[in-house]
C-alpha cells in the first residue's frame, strides 16, 4: 500500500505531464522541479505547487526571496503591461526603506 499523497502532489499523478511556468515547455512531472511562489516548499499544507524545467530550474535566482512576492503583486505583475510592471518594480525596490540594497532582487551576472 503506498502512502498518501502529500497536499502538493495531489492531482499530479504518475507519469502526469506538467507545464514549465518560465518557457511553457510540457515535461514529465518526475522530469520538472516544484515552484512554490511563497518560497516556502516544505511547507506542503493546502498548497498547489507551479513546475520548472530542470532548464529553468537552473536558471533560477536561489537566494532568499522574502518580500519579493508581495512586491511583484504591488508592481502589477501579471495585470499591466511589461514596461508598466518593470517601471514600478524598480521603483518599488529602489523606495523600500528596509533595504539598504537596491538590487536584491536582481540575479547577479
Amino acid at each position: 500500500m503506498s502512502p498518501p499523497p502529500s497536499a502538493g502532489d495531489l492531482g499530479q499523478a504518475d507519469g502526469e505531464s506538467v507545464t514549465c511556468i518560465a518557457c511553457g515547455a510540457e515535461v514529465a512531472r518526475a522530469e520538472a522541479r516544484e515552484y512554490d511562489k511563497h518560497g516556502d516548499r516544505w511547507d506542503r499544507r493546502g498548497k498547489r505547487f507551479e513546475f520548472l524545467c530542470k532548464p529553468c530550474h537552473r536558471e533560477c535566482c536561489h537566494q532568499s526571496r522574502e518580500g519579493l512576492e508581495e512586491t511583484l503583486v504591488a508592481a502589477g505583475a501579471g495585470e499591466t503591461d511589461r514596461w508598466s510592471f518593470l517601471r514600478r518594480f524598480d521603483e518599488l525596490i529602489r523606495d523600500d526603506p528596509g533595504s539598504s540594497d537596491p538590487h536584491r532582487h536582481r540575479r547577479s551576472p
